[in-house]
């Protein structure tokens, strides 16, 4: 795992100028077309998944007639796809993810939640439910279970304004196990996963349990959050690198940044090859670059995805 150029990460969620939330989400939002967001979820599908009692107002194309003389009542035939059309997020609050370099414009949860909050506005519009999920995280910090509406909406937007950065997800490996086997077991074929985080100090295993997310016909795309300090490394003269997890103290110089860089493409191309291998996608972000554009890349990759 690549060192961190990392100071002291305050519990406090650095926002820098990436406050006030609900208006970042809502210019972020608003900066994508809506119309992008089709979803290749909605409608039958072509797994047959079961029967169901008709409710008034279900598609008559789908009624079982001979249900009818079987069983004395009317049946609808349904199918894997119309019963998940969730958007599932998964944002990483842990202690890394509160770093924030001097060219940043915020923490990177910060701009993690701006671009979760603005999924959700996008998902929400288009009818489609939302759930939030967070790896590690401060007390106040409270996943939202899956449901769709404007309520759902500012349900989630309390829940990243809460949010903290804080755990060592290594030195609890429960971490990930727990968001990922949660959404494992009951996330269905048609649900889109995004991942949100850097992708650094995260347990070993952990690349495995989330590319299983792409299974059972789920789309799944992840994105790594870096600091701009993370990417290129731009520190000269003796420079002491403390983790953000862990207790990983390490003094060097500029001379370290060819490792650092080379281990750091090494660890995102792993998750690149192994993510692409299960039909999933990983996208790269840094926190100096406009959330827009990143937005609209995950809509495309889900929609192509899916479709």
């Amino acid at each position: 795992m690549p060192a961190k150029p990392s100071p002291s990460v305050a519990t406090a969620l650095d926002w820098g100028n990436l406050g006030p939330l609900r208006l970042r989400a809502r210019v972020v939002a608003e900066g994508v077309w809506a119309g992008a967001h089709r979803s290749a979820r909605r409608g039958a599908g072509i797994e047959f998944g079961g029967h169901r009692e008709y409710s008034p107002g279900d598609d008559l194309r789908w009624l079982d007639r001979r249900s009818l003389l079987r069983h004395e009542r009317l049946l609808v035939r349904q199918f894997e796809t119309e019963t998940d059309r969730a958007l599932r997020l998964v944002v990483d609050a842990t202690a890394s993810m509160g770093y924030r370099g001097e060219r940043a414009p915020g923490a990177k949860l910060a701009w993690a939640a701006v671009v979760a909050a603005a999924l959700a506005r996008v998902a929400i519009t288009t009818g489609d439910p939302v759930g939030l999920s967070f790896i590690g995280g401060g007390p106040a910090t409270r996943p939202v279970p899956v449901s769709g509406g404007r309520e759902s909406c500012e349900r989630i937007l309390a829940a990243l304004e809460r949010s903290t950065p804080e755990g060592d997800a290594v030195a609890e490996e429960a971490m990930v196990d727990r968001v990922v086997g949660s959404i494992a077991r009951t996330a269905r074929r048609g649900s889109i996963v995004v991942v949100l985080s850097d992708l650094l100090d995260l347990p070993q295993g952990s690349l495995e349990a989330v590319a299983t997310l792409a299974g059972r016909g789920r789309v799944l795309v992840v994105v790594q959050v870096l600091d701009p300090d993370e990417v290129d490394f731009p520190f000269d003269g003796p420079v002491r690198l403390r983790g953000a997890e862990g207790t990983a103290v390490v003094e060097t110089d500029a001379g370290a940044r060819d490792g650092y860089l080379a281990r750091l493409a090494e660890l995102t191309g792993h998750w690149d090859r192994e993510l692409v291998g299960r039909g999933a996608r990983l996208l790269r972000a840094r926190t100096d670059e406009p959330p827009t554009a990143t937005l609209r890349a995950i809509v495309d990759a889900a929609r192509h995805a899916g479709c």
